[in-house]
């Protein structure tokens, strides 16, 4: 019999001269670890990627462009115009200066300089209704302190214009925009030439031939208005907000950790603006129709919690819009909601 012992030392004798003979090499070729080939039933990885367009563009393509940070101090900038466009426009509308100005040129207004022509513009804005039915009274000199008040705002509102437009086009043609920055910026150009229309559109309709007589006070569509200051805080906001992407980003991970904590106070936050964007437009309406002059007690509105007039106008709805002291009323509900939100 043979020993087992003996088949052992033979087996370990033939295994080690095998390896001995095999060289293999010591450092492994670089298209073993980098590019295998594979026969024409297998796959590679690149293969499999190349049909998942989020996973591929997530692991495979290049960074995004970014956009430039001079372009966040310009829309900080521009925020900050519209801002004070509207403080403007409020002084306006405090000093009833707004249909002082009867005409509206794109690159605006000659200014009159000698006294023939500020007489002339004067004589041009005694043939509407704001002069016959209200100003009958007024000098040459008031005149040229409302016709300064509204040239002022007019002004401030093109430059806020040659301040979007003329730097737009430069960053754009200069590739400092990456391509949601530059739907943004469209966005931005668009609503300043539809607020410039709307402001003109707006003085128009005071200056119609549509008032009855001296107690039908000659006042701007308090619809127009709440347009024209809505679309003021929507680029105001909208400018501000893409200045803030720009200058102070989200880190990613960390508002991907946090978005389950925060989606609450997201939504507070969310509800809180909305409501301050519609208190400040039924403010408009209130500016509109000269209604914060027909109650001037709070809480109560007069003796009354509810005033006796809320629903004097028929059909209904118009009480909403048109009735003064519906508006007031509305305004202030919406004021001490806000607050308390």
């Amino acid at each position: 019999m043979i020993n087992l012992a003996q088949i052992c030392r033979c087996s370990i004798r033939s295994s080690s001269r095998f390896l001995i003979s095999y060289k293999a090499p010591l450092v492994p070729a670089r298209n073993l670890i980098t590019q295998p080939k594979w026969n024409t039933t297998g796959y590679r990885l690149a293969d499999i990627l190349k049909h998942r367009g989020l996973l591929t563009r997530f692991c495979a393509s290049s960074p995004k462009q970014k956009t430039s940070k001079v372009v966040g101090y310009w829309l900080l900038g521009c925020s900050g115009m519209v801002f004070t466009a509207v403080v403007l426009g409020g002084v306006t509308r405090l000093t009833e200066s707004g249909l002082s100005m009867v005409t509206w040129r794109l690159l605006g207004e000659k200014l009159p300089r000698t006294e023939e022509e500020w007489q002339k513009e004067f004589s041009t804005y005694q043939q509407y209704p704001e002069y016959k039915y209200k100003n009958m009274n007024m000098t040459l000199s008031e005149f040229k302190w409302i016709w300064w008040m509204e040239y002022a705002h007019r002004s401030w509102g093109r430059a806020i214009g040659a301040a979007v437009f003329l730097p737009s086009a430069v960053f754009w043609l200069r590739g400092y925009l990456d391509k949601p920055m530059k739907i943004r910026v469209a966005a931005y150009c668009v609503l300043v030439a539809a607020q410039g229309l709307m402001g003109w559109y707006m003085v128009k309709s005071g200056l119609e031939d549509r008032f009855q007589g001296p107690s039908d006070v000659p006042r701007v569509s308090q619809y127009r208005l709440a347009s024209h200051l809505g679309l003021a805080f929507i680029l105001y906001t909208g400018l501000l907000g893409g200045a803030l992407r720009v200058l102070r980003p989200f880190p990613r991970n960390a508002v991907l950790s946090k978005i389950k904590e925060l989606s609450k106070l997201t939504a507070v936050a969310h509800t809180v603006k909305a409501m301050a964007f519609v208190t400040a437009l039924s403010g408009a309406f209130v500016a509109g129709l000269d209604a914060g002059l027909v109650y001037n007690s709070f809480p109560k509105m007069g003796d009354h919690w509810l005033p006796p007039e809320l629903l004097a106008f028929s059909p209904r709805l118009r009480n909403l819009t048109e009735n003064p002291v519906t508006v007031q009323f509305d305004h202030r509900v919406l004021g001490t909601a806000t607050l308390l939100a």
